[in-house]
């Protein structure tokens, strides 16, 4: 769950930045979740195991 979190995020993070060229850092919010969200996958998956 949180990887297709981390890949819609990160999509959304490049079209923001390149696509639309949004002002303004809110749309480096998104790649700050996509981050957090791609950590929190990596410990809970090694956590399981």
């Amino acid at each position: 769950m949180f990887l297709g979190l981390f890949v819609i995020l990160l999509v959304l993070w490049l079209l923001g930045f390149f696509a639309f060229h949004v002002a303004g850092g809110l749309i480096h919010l998104l790649i700050i979740l996509a981050v957090i969200s791609l950590v929190i996958h990596l410990f809970r998956g090694r956590s399981a195991a």
